[in-house]
């Protein structure tokens, strides 16, 4: 290692090496930048995969040790009295009704579920708005972005500033997506998965950048928070976009939907009092 420099700044002598993905570094800032620049976590993957010339005793130790962390792991899991204890539904309950008051068909997943896990999505009586937890997918960079507390009138346009405006956007957000960056505005096109479609019918929905997340998402269908795919119309992809008469048609069952569910929520309420 001492005869290597550091792959960040090509300039120090580098003193650390990333568990996770080999990069050599030399100081913490740069430690930092790595883990940014190509969404890093430092952490070993113990499932990654071992060619046999690479193969060793110590590659066979972990992958015992792995195993038995597994075992341990889902034996803590069996036995733990309140992973299987019924949870109260207020909480999902209430964003589901706020949502459904927005014309928003908001629908939850099981607990245990990762994006049932992850979410942040919260609605603040005081501001009488939401806070939506966001997740950007850039399929031309192979990037991936969360946001938090992104608030429902926030313009499109707005929330994709720090990512691809070239003045206001983060220098190593820029970089990783220099191909959206240097391209024109009209170029840029923001899609969000049709839900509740057969999985041979996929299709996406283009939103209006220029609109707000509330305004974009009404009459939609979401699954415990909404997941906007940016593309560049240069690009042929298989990302199949619904036409604006089918548009309608979605929207329309969409509502639809969101009147079923409130009727069938209203009931539970009546059954329940």
């Amino acid at each position: 290692m001492s005869l290597r420099r550091c792959e960040l700044c090509n300039t120090e002598i580098a003193k650390y090496r990333c568990p996770r993905c080999m990069k050599y570094s030399c100081s913490l800032a740069c430690v930092k930048k790595h883990k940014a620049l190509y969404s890093c976590n430092g952490i070993r993957e113990k499932a990654a995969f071992v060619s046999v010339n690479e193969f060793s005793n110590l590659t066979l130790l972990s992958d015992y040790r792995f195993l038995e962390d597994g075992g341990r792991m889902t034996d803590r899991a069996a036995r733990d009295a309140l992973s299987h204890k019924p949870k109260s539904n207020r909480f999902v309950n209430f964003l589901r009704n706020r949502a459904r008051r927005c014309k928003i068909c908001l629908q939850t997943l099981p607990i245990g579920f990762t994006k049932r896990r992850e979410n942040s999505t919260f609605y603040s009586n005081k501001e009488q708005k939401f806070y939506w937890h966001l997740k950007l997918i850039f399929p031309q960079s192979h990037a991936k972005f969360t946001e938090q507390r992104v608030p429902d009138d926030k313009p499109l346009c707005d929330i994709l500033k720090t990512y691809i405006d070239p003045q206001e956007s983060d220098p190593v957000k820029q970089q990783r997506l220099k191909i959206y960056t240097i391209s024109p505005q009209s170029d840029i096109q923001i899609l969000m998965k049709v839900e509740n479609r057969p999985n041979n019918s996929v299709r996406y929905q283009e939103l209006d950048a220029n609109k707000s997340l509330l305004d974009n998402l009404k009459g939609k269908i979401v699954i415990e928070y909404p997941t906007l795919h940016v593309v560049l119309r240069k690009f042929t992809t298989d990302m199949v976009i619904l036409g604006q008469n089918v548009n309608k048609e979605i929207n329309t069952s969409n509502e639809d939907m969101i009147k079923e569910d409130s009727s069938e929520e209203e009931g539970e309420i009546h059954d329940s009092s």
